[in-house]
Protein backbone atom coordinates (compact mmCIF):
# COMPACT_ATOMS: atom_id res chain seq x y z
CA UNK A 1 0.00 0.00 0.00
CA UNK A 2 1.40 3.32 -0.99
CA UNK A 3 1.71 5.61 2.39
CA UNK A 4 3.33 8.48 1.43
CA UNK A 5 5.78 10.30 -1.48
CA UNK A 6 7.84 13.20 -1.26
CA UNK A 7 9.35 15.04 -3.81
CA UNK A 8 13.49 15.66 -3.94
CA UNK A 9 14.33 17.58 -6.87
CA UNK A 10 13.34 15.75 -9.93
CA UNK A 11 12.90 12.82 -8.05
CA UNK A 12 10.07 11.23 -6.54
CA UNK A 13 11.43 9.03 -3.27
CA UNK A 14 8.09 6.22 -2.93
CA UNK A 15 7.42 4.86 0.75
CA UNK A 16 5.37 2.12 0.81
CA UNK A 17 3.74 0.76 4.14
CA UNK A 18 7.07 -1.32 5.70
CA UNK A 19 9.29 -0.39 3.16
CA UNK A 20 12.11 2.29 3.56
CA UNK A 21 13.36 4.31 0.93
CA UNK A 22 16.69 2.77 0.69
CA UNK A 23 15.04 -1.31 0.82
CA UNK A 24 15.64 -0.91 -3.22
CA UNK A 25 15.10 -4.78 -4.17
CA UNK A 26 11.69 -6.11 -4.86
CA UNK A 27 10.73 -9.63 -4.76
CA UNK A 28 8.11 -8.95 -7.50
CA UNK A 29 7.80 -7.67 -11.14
CA UNK A 30 3.99 -6.63 -10.83
CA UNK A 31 5.36 -5.22 -7.24
CA UNK A 32 7.94 -3.25 -8.88
CA UNK A 33 5.59 -1.14 -11.40
CA UNK A 34 2.08 -1.34 -9.99
CA UNK A 35 2.21 2.23 -9.54
CA UNK A 36 2.94 3.32 -13.16
CA UNK A 37 0.14 4.97 -13.96
CA UNK A 38 -2.15 5.91 -17.33
CA UNK A 39 -0.59 8.43 -19.44
CA UNK A 40 2.56 8.42 -17.97
CA UNK A 41 6.21 9.03 -20.13
CA UNK A 42 7.92 5.75 -20.02
CA UNK A 43 11.97 6.43 -20.77
CA UNK A 44 12.74 2.21 -22.22
CA UNK A 45 16.38 1.10 -22.48
CA UNK A 46 17.71 -1.58 -24.71
CA UNK A 47 18.63 -1.51 -29.09
CA UNK A 48 16.85 -4.19 -30.46
CA UNK A 49 16.16 -7.26 -28.63
CA UNK A 50 19.78 -6.60 -26.58
CA UNK A 51 19.38 -5.12 -23.12
CA UNK A 52 16.04 -4.83 -23.30
CA UNK A 53 14.00 -5.03 -19.80
CA UNK A 54 11.36 -7.44 -21.31
CA UNK A 55 10.04 -8.95 -17.98
CA UNK A 56 9.49 -5.00 -17.01
CA UNK A 57 7.00 -4.79 -20.04
CA UNK A 58 5.18 -7.79 -19.76
CA UNK A 59 4.04 -6.57 -15.98
CA UNK A 60 3.50 -3.15 -17.49
CA UNK A 61 1.42 -4.81 -19.95
CA UNK A 62 -0.52 -7.33 -17.36
CA UNK A 63 -0.56 -4.05 -15.39
CA UNK A 64 -2.78 -2.27 -17.85
CA UNK A 65 -1.58 1.82 -17.73
CA UNK A 66 -2.58 3.23 -20.74
CA UNK A 67 -2.37 6.22 -23.06
CA UNK A 68 1.56 6.04 -22.33
CA UNK A 69 4.38 8.34 -23.84
CA UNK A 70 7.40 5.55 -24.65
CA UNK A 71 10.73 6.86 -25.50
CA UNK A 72 13.10 4.49 -26.95
CA UNK A 73 15.29 3.48 -29.62
CA UNK A 74 13.06 0.76 -31.28
CA UNK A 75 9.86 -1.18 -29.98
CA UNK A 76 11.52 -4.63 -30.25
CA UNK A 77 9.77 -7.01 -32.58
CA UNK A 78 5.81 -7.64 -32.51
CA UNK A 79 5.87 -10.62 -30.16
CA UNK A 80 8.90 -9.24 -27.74
CA UNK A 81 9.78 -5.85 -26.16
CA UNK A 82 7.72 -2.94 -26.48
CA UNK A 83 5.86 -4.68 -29.18
CA UNK A 84 3.95 -6.37 -26.41
CA UNK A 85 2.58 -3.01 -25.60
CA UNK A 86 1.66 -2.00 -29.14
CA UNK A 87 -0.19 -5.11 -29.67
CA UNK A 88 -2.42 -4.30 -26.85
CA UNK A 89 -2.47 -0.56 -27.63
CA UNK A 90 -1.20 0.55 -24.29
CA UNK A 91 0.96 3.15 -26.12
CA UNK A 92 -0.50 6.42 -27.14
CA UNK A 93 3.06 7.80 -28.81
CA UNK A 94 6.54 6.45 -29.26
CA UNK A 95 9.27 8.53 -29.66
CA UNK A 96 12.33 6.44 -31.27
CA UNK A 97 14.88 6.16 -34.05
CA UNK A 98 14.15 2.89 -36.04
CA UNK A 99 10.92 1.21 -36.90
CA UNK A 100 13.12 -1.69 -38.09
CA UNK A 101 11.37 -4.33 -38.19
CA UNK A 102 8.42 -4.19 -36.24
CA UNK A 103 5.13 -4.51 -38.39
CA UNK A 104 2.71 -3.58 -35.84
CA UNK A 105 4.43 -0.49 -35.18
CA UNK A 106 4.75 0.61 -38.71
CA UNK A 107 1.25 -0.75 -39.24
CA UNK A 108 -0.60 1.90 -36.45
CA UNK A 109 1.77 4.23 -37.34
CA UNK A 110 0.25 4.66 -40.84
CA UNK A 111 -2.96 3.53 -39.92
CA UNK A 112 -3.54 6.67 -37.57
CA UNK A 113 -3.13 4.36 -34.68
CA UNK A 114 -0.09 5.50 -32.94
CA UNK A 115 1.54 9.02 -32.83
CA UNK A 116 5.37 8.44 -34.01
CA UNK A 117 7.81 11.48 -33.72
CA UNK A 118 10.81 9.74 -35.22
CA UNK A 119 14.23 11.45 -33.83
CA UNK A 120 17.42 10.81 -34.78
CA UNK A 121 19.17 7.90 -32.79
CA UNK A 122 22.05 10.09 -31.55
CA UNK A 123 20.30 13.08 -30.81
CA UNK A 124 17.70 10.69 -28.85
CA UNK A 125 20.42 9.62 -26.61
CA UNK A 126 22.09 12.92 -26.07
CA UNK A 127 18.05 14.20 -25.48
CA UNK A 128 17.93 11.63 -22.64
CA UNK A 129 20.95 12.18 -21.45
CA UNK A 130 20.66 15.93 -21.16
CA UNK A 131 17.47 14.98 -19.40
CA UNK A 132 19.05 13.30 -16.30
CA UNK A 133 22.01 15.86 -16.51
CA UNK A 134 19.71 18.53 -15.80
CA UNK A 135 20.06 20.69 -19.11
CA UNK A 136 17.05 21.55 -20.66
CA UNK A 137 18.05 21.59 -24.45
CA UNK A 138 20.76 21.67 -26.93
CA UNK A 139 22.09 22.50 -30.11
CA UNK A 140 23.23 19.75 -32.50
CA UNK A 141 23.82 19.89 -36.11
CA UNK A 142 22.15 16.55 -37.14
CA UNK A 143 19.13 16.57 -39.26
CA UNK A 144 19.83 20.46 -40.08
CA UNK A 145 17.89 21.12 -43.56
CA UNK A 146 15.45 18.13 -43.01
CA UNK A 147 11.82 17.74 -42.13
CA UNK A 148 13.31 17.26 -38.81
CA UNK A 149 14.74 20.84 -38.46
CA UNK A 150 11.81 22.21 -41.14
CA UNK A 151 8.68 20.58 -38.97
CA UNK A 152 5.39 19.53 -41.39
CA UNK A 153 6.51 15.92 -40.53
CA UNK A 154 3.41 13.39 -40.10
CA UNK A 155 3.02 12.58 -36.27
CA UNK A 156 -0.13 11.07 -36.35
CA UNK A 157 -1.97 10.15 -39.86
CA UNK A 158 -5.29 10.57 -40.08
CA UNK A 159 -8.14 7.48 -39.55
CA UNK A 160 -7.15 4.50 -41.65
CA UNK A 161 -4.21 6.59 -42.95
CA UNK A 162 -6.63 8.63 -44.90
CA UNK A 163 -7.08 12.66 -45.24
CA UNK A 164 -4.89 14.96 -44.18
CA UNK A 165 -2.51 14.40 -40.90
CA UNK A 166 -4.01 14.34 -37.25
CA UNK A 167 -0.70 15.67 -36.19
CA UNK A 168 1.90 17.47 -37.98
CA UNK A 169 5.31 18.02 -36.01
CA UNK A 170 7.04 22.09 -35.61
CA UNK A 171 10.15 23.13 -36.84
CA UNK A 172 12.90 23.41 -34.78
CA UNK A 173 14.95 26.84 -34.21
CA UNK A 174 18.03 27.12 -36.23
CA UNK A 175 21.31 28.99 -34.95
CA UNK A 176 25.04 29.16 -36.50
CA UNK A 177 28.42 28.59 -34.77
CA UNK A 178 31.49 29.14 -36.12
CA UNK A 179 29.98 29.27 -39.96
CA UNK A 180 28.04 25.71 -39.29
CA UNK A 181 24.10 25.17 -38.74
CA UNK A 182 23.23 23.75 -35.83
CA UNK A 183 19.15 22.86 -34.50
CA UNK A 184 18.56 23.23 -31.31
CA UNK A 185 16.71 20.22 -29.21
CA UNK A 186 14.89 20.05 -26.06
CA UNK A 187 15.97 17.02 -23.62
CA UNK A 188 13.39 14.19 -22.48
CA UNK A 189 12.50 13.37 -18.75
CA UNK A 190 10.34 10.43 -18.12
CA UNK A 191 8.34 9.84 -14.90
CA UNK A 192 9.59 6.22 -14.78
CA UNK A 193 12.76 4.78 -16.45
CA UNK A 194 13.09 0.69 -17.39
CA UNK A 195 16.17 -0.53 -17.89
CA UNK A 196 18.01 -4.08 -18.30
CA UNK A 197 21.42 -4.60 -16.11
CA UNK A 198 23.55 -8.15 -16.16
CA UNK A 199 23.75 -7.74 -12.49
CA UNK A 200 22.85 -5.32 -9.91
CA UNK A 201 24.28 -4.82 -5.82
CA UNK A 202 21.42 -3.80 -3.50
CA UNK A 203 22.44 -0.12 -3.13
CA UNK A 204 21.21 -0.08 -6.67
CA UNK A 205 24.46 -0.36 -8.63
CA UNK A 206 24.09 -1.78 -12.05
CA UNK A 207 26.53 -3.54 -14.43
CA UNK A 208 26.52 -4.50 -18.06
CA UNK A 209 27.50 -7.76 -20.68
CA UNK A 210 28.14 -6.43 -24.01
CA UNK A 211 26.34 -3.97 -25.69
CA UNK A 212 23.16 -4.30 -23.44
CA UNK A 213 24.66 -1.37 -22.12
CA UNK A 214 23.28 0.65 -25.28
CA UNK A 215 20.43 3.39 -23.88
CA UNK A 216 20.20 2.07 -20.62
CA UNK A 217 22.83 4.30 -18.92
CA UNK A 218 21.18 7.43 -20.33
CA UNK A 219 17.83 6.20 -19.50
CA UNK A 220 18.43 5.57 -15.89
CA UNK A 221 19.59 9.11 -15.05
CA UNK A 222 16.10 10.55 -16.41
CA UNK A 223 13.43 8.72 -15.39
CA UNK A 224 12.04 10.18 -11.91
CA UNK A 225 11.73 6.39 -10.81
CA UNK A 226 14.27 4.19 -12.26
CA UNK A 227 13.13 0.37 -12.49
CA UNK A 228 16.11 -2.32 -13.15
CA UNK A 229 15.68 -5.55 -14.23
CA UNK A 230 18.67 -7.50 -14.11
CA UNK A 231 19.78 -10.92 -14.25
CA UNK A 232 21.22 -11.41 -10.77
CA UNK A 233 21.53 -9.26 -7.59
CA UNK A 234 24.48 -9.62 -5.31
CA UNK A 235 25.47 -7.79 -1.90
CA UNK A 236 26.55 -4.00 -2.13
CA UNK A 237 30.66 -4.16 -1.97
CA UNK A 238 30.63 -7.55 -4.15
CA UNK A 239 31.53 -5.07 -7.52
CA UNK A 240 35.28 -2.78 -7.29
CA UNK A 241 34.04 0.74 -7.22
CA UNK A 242 35.74 1.15 -10.87
CA UNK A 243 33.45 -1.75 -12.35
CA UNK A 244 30.36 -0.34 -11.68
CA UNK A 245 28.58 1.27 -14.64
CA UNK A 246 25.28 3.08 -13.81
CA UNK A 247 25.83 4.26 -9.81
CA UNK A 248 22.90 3.27 -7.52
CA UNK A 249 22.00 7.59 -7.30
CA UNK A 250 20.03 6.70 -10.27
CA UNK A 251 18.21 3.51 -9.42
CA UNK A 252 15.06 3.07 -7.29
CA UNK A 253 13.76 -0.42 -7.13
CA UNK A 254 15.74 -3.41 -8.77
CA UNK A 255 13.79 -6.89 -9.20
CA UNK A 256 15.00 -10.05 -10.71
CA UNK A 257 12.82 -12.12 -12.63
CA UNK A 258 12.15 -15.60 -11.63
CA UNK A 259 13.53 -17.12 -14.75
CA UNK A 260 14.69 -15.51 -18.03
CA UNK A 261 15.01 -15.98 -21.31
CA UNK A 262 17.28 -13.60 -23.92
CA UNK A 263 16.13 -13.52 -27.62
CA UNK A 264 18.27 -13.14 -30.35
CA UNK A 265 17.52 -10.83 -33.12
CA UNK A 266 19.60 -12.18 -36.31
CA UNK A 267 21.74 -15.14 -35.54
CA UNK A 268 24.93 -14.68 -37.99
CA UNK A 269 27.47 -16.71 -37.41
CA UNK A 270 30.38 -18.10 -39.22
CA UNK A 271 31.49 -21.82 -39.98
CA UNK A 272 34.77 -21.44 -39.24
CA UNK A 273 37.90 -19.29 -38.89
CA UNK A 274 37.58 -15.90 -40.86
CA UNK A 275 38.51 -16.07 -44.10
CA UNK A 276 40.97 -13.46 -45.58
CA UNK A 277 38.70 -12.56 -48.89
CA UNK A 278 40.99 -10.13 -49.99
CA UNK A 279 43.47 -12.27 -50.92
CA UNK A 280 42.76 -13.77 -54.15
CA UNK A 281 43.65 -17.38 -54.28
CA UNK A 282 42.44 -17.49 -58.69
CA UNK A 283 41.53 -15.17 -60.95
CA UNK A 284 39.08 -13.17 -60.91
CA UNK A 285 37.03 -11.77 -63.80
CA UNK A 286 35.29 -8.45 -62.26
CA UNK A 287 32.34 -8.36 -65.25
CA UNK A 288 31.87 -11.67 -63.44
CA UNK A 289 31.11 -10.35 -60.21
CA UNK A 290 27.19 -9.68 -59.23
CA UNK A 291 25.99 -6.63 -58.80
CA UNK A 292 26.11 -6.48 -54.66
CA UNK A 293 29.59 -8.29 -54.83
CA UNK A 294 31.16 -5.54 -57.31
CA UNK A 295 29.77 -2.55 -55.04
CA UNK A 296 30.76 -4.11 -51.75
CA UNK A 297 34.67 -4.85 -53.33
CA UNK A 298 35.02 -1.31 -54.46
CA UNK A 299 33.87 0.17 -51.21
CA UNK A 300 36.37 -1.94 -49.64
CA UNK A 301 38.97 -0.05 -51.23
CA UNK A 302 38.02 3.08 -49.06
CA UNK A 303 39.74 2.16 -46.25
CA UNK A 304 42.65 3.26 -44.76
CA UNK A 305 44.98 1.78 -42.47
CA UNK A 306 44.87 3.62 -38.76
CA UNK A 307 40.76 5.12 -40.07
CA UNK A 308 38.09 4.89 -37.78
CA UNK A 309 34.75 3.66 -39.44
CA UNK A 310 31.13 3.23 -39.19
CA UNK A 311 29.63 0.98 -41.71
CA UNK A 312 25.63 1.14 -42.25
CA UNK A 313 23.78 -2.31 -42.28
CA UNK A 314 23.78 -4.63 -45.53
CA UNK A 315 26.65 -3.47 -48.23
CA UNK A 316 28.78 -1.29 -46.35
CA UNK A 317 29.50 -4.11 -43.42
CA UNK A 318 30.12 -6.57 -46.16
CA UNK A 319 32.96 -4.29 -47.57
CA UNK A 320 34.52 -5.25 -44.23
CA UNK A 321 35.16 -8.65 -45.28
CA UNK A 322 37.45 -7.30 -47.88
CA UNK A 323 39.94 -5.45 -45.94
CA UNK A 324 43.50 -5.96 -46.99
CA UNK A 325 46.03 -7.87 -45.03
CA UNK A 326 48.27 -5.77 -42.92
CA UNK A 327 45.68 -2.74 -43.01
CA UNK A 328 44.50 -2.05 -39.40
CA UNK A 329 40.93 0.13 -39.01
CA UNK A 330 38.60 -0.01 -36.40
CA UNK A 331 35.23 -0.55 -37.35
CA UNK A 332 32.38 1.21 -35.03
CA UNK A 333 28.88 0.08 -34.20
CA UNK A 334 26.70 2.99 -33.24
CA UNK A 335 24.76 0.85 -30.67
CA UNK A 336 28.35 1.07 -28.46
CA UNK A 337 31.19 -1.19 -29.99
CA UNK A 338 34.73 -0.05 -30.86
CA UNK A 339 36.54 -2.89 -32.69
CA UNK A 340 33.95 -4.72 -33.97
CA UNK A 341 34.86 -8.35 -34.57
CA UNK A 342 33.28 -11.25 -37.33
CA UNK A 343 30.52 -13.09 -36.71
CA UNK A 344 30.86 -15.51 -34.27
CA UNK A 345 31.00 -19.56 -34.20
CA UNK A 346 27.34 -20.98 -33.68
CA UNK A 347 28.49 -21.45 -29.78
CA UNK A 348 29.68 -18.29 -29.11
CA UNK A 349 26.94 -16.35 -30.47
CA UNK A 350 25.70 -14.30 -27.35
CA UNK A 351 22.60 -12.06 -27.25
CA UNK A 352 24.79 -9.43 -25.45
CA UNK A 353 27.22 -8.75 -27.97
CA UNK A 354 25.13 -7.62 -31.65
CA UNK A 355 26.17 -4.76 -34.28
CA UNK A 356 23.84 -2.25 -35.28
CA UNK A 357 22.26 -4.37 -37.41
CA UNK A 358 20.79 -6.28 -34.92
CA UNK A 359 23.41 -9.71 -35.89
CA UNK A 360 25.81 -11.01 -33.52
CA UNK A 361 29.09 -10.32 -33.54
CA UNK A 362 32.23 -10.62 -31.74
CA UNK A 363 35.18 -8.77 -29.89
CA UNK A 364 38.54 -8.22 -30.90
CA UNK A 365 41.48 -7.81 -28.83
CA UNK A 366 41.04 -3.68 -29.42
CA UNK A 367 37.39 -3.71 -28.51
CA UNK A 368 35.79 -1.46 -26.09
CA UNK A 369 32.06 -0.43 -25.15
CA UNK A 370 30.48 2.43 -24.15
CA UNK A 371 26.96 3.72 -23.96
CA UNK A 372 24.93 5.14 -26.81
CA UNK A 373 25.28 8.70 -25.70
CA UNK A 374 29.20 8.26 -25.49
CA UNK A 375 28.92 6.19 -29.13
CA UNK A 376 27.03 9.45 -30.79
CA UNK A 377 29.54 11.48 -29.04
CA UNK A 378 32.06 9.93 -31.09
CA UNK A 379 30.55 10.36 -34.33
CA UNK A 380 29.09 14.13 -33.42
CA UNK A 381 32.21 15.22 -32.42
CA UNK A 382 33.85 14.26 -35.85
CA UNK A 383 36.08 11.33 -34.26
CA UNK A 384 35.19 8.89 -37.38
CA UNK A 385 36.95 8.99 -40.31
CA UNK A 386 34.90 7.29 -42.87
CA UNK A 387 30.76 6.53 -43.18
CA UNK A 388 29.82 4.20 -45.59
CA UNK A 389 26.02 3.67 -45.66
CA UNK A 390 22.94 2.88 -48.66
CA UNK A 391 20.51 5.37 -49.73
CA UNK A 392 17.30 4.91 -51.67
CA UNK A 393 18.30 8.53 -53.74
CA UNK A 394 21.05 10.91 -53.69
CA UNK A 395 21.41 14.33 -55.86
CA UNK A 396 24.33 16.12 -57.56
CA UNK A 397 24.88 18.75 -54.68
CA UNK A 398 25.21 15.95 -51.68
CA UNK A 399 21.98 15.52 -51.06
CA UNK A 400 21.42 12.42 -49.14
CA UNK A 401 17.83 10.08 -49.06
CA UNK A 402 17.45 6.44 -47.13
CA UNK A 403 14.65 6.68 -44.30
CA UNK A 404 11.42 6.92 -45.43
CA UNK A 405 8.59 6.66 -48.34
CA UNK A 406 6.00 8.94 -46.64
CA UNK A 407 2.66 6.78 -46.60
CA UNK A 408 4.29 3.49 -47.81
CA UNK A 409 7.93 2.61 -45.76
CA UNK A 410 8.98 3.83 -42.47
CA UNK A 411 12.07 2.43 -41.17
CA UNK A 412 13.15 5.32 -39.32
CA UNK A 413 16.70 7.45 -39.94
CA UNK A 414 18.33 5.20 -36.86
CA UNK A 415 21.66 6.92 -37.14
CA UNK A 416 22.22 7.76 -40.70
CA UNK A 417 21.16 11.82 -39.88
CA UNK A 418 24.12 11.92 -36.76
CA UNK A 419 26.58 10.40 -38.84
CA UNK A 420 26.09 11.92 -42.26
CA UNK A 421 26.60 15.38 -40.89
CA UNK A 422 29.17 14.74 -38.22
CA UNK A 423 31.86 16.33 -40.81
CA UNK A 424 33.59 12.38 -41.64
CA UNK A 425 34.13 11.40 -45.22
CA UNK A 426 30.48 9.82 -46.54
CA UNK A 427 30.59 7.18 -48.75
CA UNK A 428 27.20 6.07 -50.23
CA UNK A 429 26.76 2.67 -51.75
CA UNK A 430 23.43 1.79 -53.60
CA UNK A 431 22.31 -0.05 -56.86
CA UNK A 432 22.37 2.98 -59.67
CA UNK A 433 18.66 1.86 -60.38
CA UNK A 434 15.81 0.92 -58.36
CA UNK A 435 14.14 -2.62 -59.19
CA UNK A 436 11.51 -0.86 -61.39
CA UNK A 437 14.61 0.74 -63.45
CA UNK A 438 14.07 4.09 -62.18
CA UNK A 439 17.15 6.15 -61.75
CA UNK A 440 18.11 7.13 -58.00
CA UNK A 441 20.50 8.91 -58.25
CA UNK A 442 18.31 12.19 -59.26
CA UNK A 443 18.69 15.89 -59.98
CA UNK A 444 16.91 16.66 -56.74
CA UNK A 445 15.91 14.29 -54.41
CA UNK A 446 12.20 13.85 -53.76
CA UNK A 447 11.92 11.63 -50.72
CA UNK A 448 12.51 13.32 -47.47
CA UNK A 449 16.04 13.77 -46.46
CA UNK A 450 18.36 12.20 -44.41
CA UNK A 451 21.04 14.99 -44.72
CA UNK A 452 21.79 18.16 -47.29
CA UNK A 453 24.62 18.19 -48.82
CA UNK A 454 26.58 15.39 -47.19
CA UNK A 455 28.01 13.06 -49.78
CA UNK A 456 31.09 12.88 -50.75
CA UNK A 457 31.31 10.04 -53.02
CA UNK A 458 28.91 7.84 -54.72
CA UNK A 459 29.48 3.45 -55.56
CA UNK A 460 27.64 1.50 -57.81
CA UNK A 461 27.56 -1.13 -59.84
CA UNK A 462 27.96 0.75 -62.79
CA UNK A 463 30.03 4.08 -61.57
CA UNK A 464 31.81 5.92 -59.12
CA UNK A 465 30.71 9.80 -58.81
CA UNK A 466 32.66 12.46 -56.52
CA UNK A 467 31.14 15.35 -55.17
CA UNK A 468 32.12 19.03 -54.87
CA UNK A 469 29.90 20.30 -51.36
CA UNK A 470 31.38 23.82 -52.19
CA UNK A 471 29.97 23.79 -55.58
CA UNK A 472 27.17 21.17 -55.64
CA UNK A 473 29.04 19.56 -58.97
CA UNK A 474 29.18 16.01 -59.13
CA UNK A 475 31.90 14.12 -61.21
CA UNK A 476 32.11 10.52 -63.29
CA UNK A 477 35.58 9.00 -61.52
CA UNK A 478 35.32 5.95 -62.26
CA UNK A 479 33.14 3.35 -64.98
CA UNK A 480 32.93 -0.18 -64.34
CA UNK A 481 34.21 -2.95 -66.45
CA UNK A 482 32.10 -3.12 -69.63
CA UNK A 483 30.19 -0.65 -68.82
CA UNK A 484 29.82 2.22 -71.21
CA UNK A 485 29.37 6.05 -70.78
CA UNK A 486 25.96 5.77 -73.27
CA UNK A 487 24.52 3.32 -70.46
CA UNK A 488 25.59 5.26 -67.18
CA UNK A 489 23.76 8.81 -68.66
CA UNK A 490 20.72 6.61 -69.60
CA UNK A 491 20.26 5.11 -65.55
CA UNK A 492 21.72 8.64 -64.72
CA UNK A 493 19.32 11.58 -64.11
CA UNK A 494 20.97 13.83 -62.13
CA UNK A 495 23.53 16.24 -64.03
CA UNK A 496 27.06 15.37 -63.72
CA UNK A 497 30.71 16.20 -65.40
CA UNK A 498 33.00 13.59 -66.67
CA UNK A 499 36.19 13.11 -65.35
CA UNK A 500 39.35 14.10 -67.58
CA UNK A 501 41.45 11.04 -65.44
CA UNK A 502 38.37 8.97 -66.20
CA UNK A 503 39.40 5.50 -64.60
CA UNK A 504 38.14 1.86 -64.68
CA UNK A 505 37.14 1.04 -61.13
CA UNK A 506 39.35 -1.83 -59.23
CA UNK A 507 37.81 -4.50 -56.78
CA UNK A 508 38.93 -5.52 -53.42
CA UNK A 509 40.34 -9.43 -53.81
CA UNK A 510 40.52 -9.53 -57.80
CA UNK A 511 43.84 -9.33 -59.63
Amino acid sequence: MLRSSKLFGSRVVVRYAGRKASDKVYDCLDEAVKDIPTGSTLLVGGFGLCGTPHALIQAVQKQGAKDLTVVSNNAGVDDWGLGLLLQTKQIKRMISSYVGENKTFESQYLNGELEVELTPQGTLAERIRAGGAGIPAFYTPTAYGTVIQEGNFTIKYGPKGEGPPAILSEGKESRQFDGRNYILEPAIKGDFSLIKGYQADTRGNIRFKGTARNFNPPVASAGKITIAEVEEIVPAGTFAPEDIHIPGVYVQRIVCPPKYEKRIEKRTVRKDAPVDNNEPTETIDPTTLSTRERIVRRAALEFADGMYVNLGIGMPTLASNYIPKGMNIELQSENGLLGMGPYPLEEEADADLINAGKETVSYLPSSSIFSSDQSFAMIRGGHMHLTILGALQCAPNGDLANWIIPGKMVKGMGGAMDLVSSGSRVVVTMDHAAKNGSPKILQECTLPLTGKGVIDRIITELAVFDIDKETSTMTLVETAPGVTLEEIAEKTAGKYEISKDLKTMSFAGCF
